[in-house]
């Protein structure tokens, strides 16, 4: 009989001789084949918090990549049941062990279709914004040219890439809303997770 592979010396002596036999075929066994899983392109469904308060409203977001270091794109959503007014200037806190460099020019403001089971959610319309980044990278101001409107759901979209470290990174907004007294109000907060 015929051995398609050599051994790998990270089996058994026993494997081996299965697999060289013939009774275990092809390379489903071997570990060294087999391909890390990779991370779902949704949050997930159940999220523990150790102090949760009336005052944390969680907000929904996508993430492409949860690995350390990776190239990612995340879509920091912000739906009809999220705000109230419209939003004149959005303010995005970042941890500061957030450690990602975060370029002004790798953000953009979408208006998003909302996806489901059987579609990603997606961008239909970039929306013309300009966008400050603070010195220390712990906060973005992102002001659209025209008011968010109250209906439909917006996304800040950021390309960075993932922090080294893994670890829970929550990110919160603040929206003023279009009137005599600028002030800024709570909307919720993103939990990212990254392994």
């Amino acid at each position: 009989m015929k051995r398609l592979f050599p051994p790998s010396p990270k089996l058994s002596a026993g494997v081996t001789a299965l697999i060289g036999c013939g009774i275990i075929g092809g390379t489903a066994l071997l570990p060294s084949l087999i391909k890390p899983a990779v991370a779902q392109n949704t949050p997930s469904l159940l999220e523990f918090r150790w102090d949760s308060d009336a005052g944390y409203r969680k907000l929904y977001f996508v993430q492409s990549s949860q690995r350390r270091s990776d190239r990612s794109e995340y879509y920091f959503m912000l739906r009809k049941k999220d705000r109230k007014t419209a939003i004149l200037k959005l303010s995005i806190t970042v941890p500061s062990y957030f450690d990602a460099k975060i370029r002004p020019e790798a953000l953009s403001l979408c208006k998003m279709k909302l996806g489901g089971v059987l579609a990603r959610s997606k961008c239909t319309e970039v929306l013309p914004a300009v966008f400050e980044v603070n010195e220390k990278q712990t906060a973005i101001e992102v002001f659209p040219d025209t008011p968010i409107p109250t209906g439909g759901t917006y996304a800040v979209v950021m390309n960075v890439f993932n922090p080294s470290q893994g670890g829970m990174f929550q990110f919160n907004a603040l929206a003023q809303a279009p009137g005599d007294v600028p002030i800024s109000g709570y909307l919720g907060s993103w939990l990212v997770d990254i392994d």
